[in-house]
C-alpha cells in the first residue's frame, strides 16, 4: 500500500521532528555543556570574591520563576487579588506568573564577570578619570554570612557600570533597575547580569506583592544587591529623600533571628553627567519622563570613539565613589528604629560620603561671578579648608590648587558656561547650580 503525501506536509513532518530531537537530545546536552561551564567560572571566581556567589543567583532561572509563583505568600496575594477583582482564579495566577517572569533575573557567570566587569571598568577609564575611595574597614569585620547591600545616591545611568566595577573584587552584584533597560538587545544583557526590572511608580497591589516577595527571597538567601533609595535620577544634583519602597520590603521580611541584612553606604560623583541637560530640564518641567534614543546615543558613543581615536578627546573629567560605615539591620532594629528613620539615616550617610570633584567645587565657589581669577581661587581655596575640617571626602588633583583650578574651571569655560571674565554666562545658571549642589553648603 502506497501513501502520497504533499511535499509541503513532508517537510512540515520533517521539521517537527527536528525540533522534537532538538528538545529532547540536544538541548539537555547544550544545557549541560553551559552549566558545567559555569560551575567551573563560579567556583574559580569564588576563590577570589571576599562574598561567594550565593546558591540562589545561580538557580536556573524557569526554577526561580516556579517557586516565586508558587511561594505561599504569593498565592495568598493571587487569592485575594482574585477576590478583590472578581476574576478567575487561575487569570489572577497567570498575572502573578507573568509578574514573576519579568522579574526574576537569568544570572550569568561568563558573561558578568568574563565581559561584564572587564567592559564596565573600560568604559569608566574612557569616560572619567576614576577616583576611588575605599571601602570602609569595618566591612572587613562584618558576619560574611550577612546579606550586603550598597545603597546610593543617583546621579548617573553610568552609576551602574561604575559600582559594577569597582566592586568587581568583592561581590557580584544584582541591581534592581528601571524599565528602561527593558529595550533589546540590553534587556537580555542586563538580565544575564542578575538585575531584576522594577515598574516604578507601579500601583498594581498583586505586581507589588510578588516583586517584594522576591526582594525577601533573595535577601533571606544572602544574595548582594546594590539600589538606589532615591528611585530615579536626581534632577538637582542634591541627594534626595528616600522612597521606601524595596527597603520596606526588606524590612517587612527580615527575621532578627536569621541573616543579618547589612547596609553599605556609596557616594557617586562626577566632573559630568552625561545627562546634566536632559535632567536639568526635567527638574524645570517637574516631570520624570526621559524619552529614550538608543540611536542617538549609538552615535554619539561611536563619535566620541572616533575623536580619543585621534588623541582629540580627553575624557569628562573625574567620577569618583566613597564609602561610608555600614550600618547593621538587625542592630537598628533593636534600637527601636522604623523604616522612615532608616531612609532617612542611610540617605544621611550617603549625602556624608558623596566626593567633593573639581567642578562641582568651582562651580560652587564661582556663584554670582568673580571679580578675577585671583578671586575664585581664594574661595576656592577657603572652600577646601571649610570642607577638610568637616571631613567631607576630597577627591582633588594631587598637584595642589593649580591643579583644581584647570580641572575644575577649564572644563566649564571649555562648555561655555563661564565667560572669561569668570562670570556666569546668562541662560547657562541652572548647569552650575546643578554641579555646585553636590557640595555640602557652609
Amino acid at each position: 500500500m502506497t501513501i502520497t503525501l504533499p511535499l509541503w506536509l513532508l517537510v512540515l513532518i520533517v521539521a517537527f521532528a527536528a525540533i522534537a530531537a532538538l528538545d529532547r537530545v540536544l538541548a539537555p546536552s547544550v544545557r549541560w555543556f553551559f552549566r558545567r561551564r559555569m560551575e567551573r567560572v563560579v567556583a574559580q571566581v569564588n576563590t577570589r570574591l571576599e562574598r561567594k556567589i550565593e546558591p540562589f543567583k545561580l538557580a536556573r532561572r524557569q526554577d526561580m520563576i516556579v517557586r516565586l509563583a508558587y511561594d505561599p505568600r504569593v498565592m495568598e496575594a493571587v487569592t485575594e487579588h482574585a477576590a478583590e477583582t472578581g476574576v478567575p482564579l487561575s487569570v489572577a495566577f497567570e498575572e502573578a506568573h507573568g509578574y514573576a517572569r519579568e522579574i526574576v533575573p537569568g544570572f550569568s557567570a561568563t558573561l558578568y564577570f568574563g565581559f561584564a566587569t572587564r567592559a564596565a571598568k573600560g568604559f569608566s577609564r574612557f569616560l572619567y578619570r576614576v577616583r576611588v575611595g575605599k571601602v570602609d574597614k569595618e566591612l572587613a569585620h562584618v558576619d560574611p554570612k550577612a546579606t550586603v547591600i550598597f545603597v546610593m545616591n543617583h546621579r548617573s545611568n553610568v552609576d551602574y557600570v561604575l559600582v559594577t566595577w569597582l566592586v568587581a573584587d568583592r561581590a557580584a552584584i544584582s541591581y534592581a533597575v528601571g524599565e528602561w533597560a527593558r529595550v533589546w538587545p540590553l534587556s537580555a544583557v542586563i538580565r544575564a547580569m542578575g538585575a531584576y526590572y522594577i515598574r516604578r511608580g507601579s500601583r498594581n497591589a498583586l505586581y507589588r506583592r510578588v516583586l517584594a516577595r522576591y526582594v525577601q527571597m533573595a535577601t533571606a538567601e544572602g544574595m548582594t544587591q546594590a539600589i538606589f533609595p532615591e528611585g530615579g535620577l536626581s534632577l538637582d544634583g542634591r541627594v534626595g529623600p528616600a522612597k521606601m519602597g524595596l527597603l520596606s520590603y526588606i524590612i517587612d521580611g527580615f527575621d532578627p533571628a536569621g541573616r543579618d541584612v547589612v547596609f553599605v553606604p556609596v557616594g557617586l560623583a562626577y566632573d559630568r553627567v552625561l545627562e546634566d541637560w536632559v535632567l536639568i530640564a526635567a527638574g524645570q518641567a517637574g516631570t520624570r519622563r526621559f524619552r529614550m534614543q538608543p540611536v542617538k546615543v549609538a552615535l554619539h558613543g561611536a563619535w566620541l570613539l572616533w575623536k580619543r581615536m585621534r588623541g582629540r578627546f580627553k575624557g569628562f573629567g573625574t567620577a569618583a565613589a566613597g564609602f561610608g560605615a555600614p550600618v547593621s539591620l538587625r542592630a537598628f532594629l533593636a534600637e527601636g528604629g522604623s523604616v522612615e528613620a532608616l531612609g532617612g539615616r542611610l540617605m544621611a550617610a550617603i549625602a556624608q560620603v558623596v566626593p567633593v570633584l573639581p567642578v562641582p567645587l568651582v562651580a560652587h565657589a564661582l556663584g554670582a561671578g568673580a571679580a578675577s581669577r585671583e578671586a575664585l581661587q581664594e574661595r576656592v581655596e577657603a572652600l577646601i579648608t571649610r570642607l577638610a575640617q568637616a571631613g567631607a571626602v576630597l577627591k582633588l588633583p594631587p598637584q595642589g590648587i593649580d591643579g583644581v583650578m584647570a580641572e575644575g574651571l577649564g572644563p566649564l569655560m571649555a562648555r561655555g558656561l563661564v565667560s572669561e571674565q569668570w562670570q556666569p554666562v546668562p541662560g547657562q545658571e541652572a548647569v552650575l547650580a546643578f554641579y555646585a549642589a553636590s557640595v555640602p553648603p557652609g
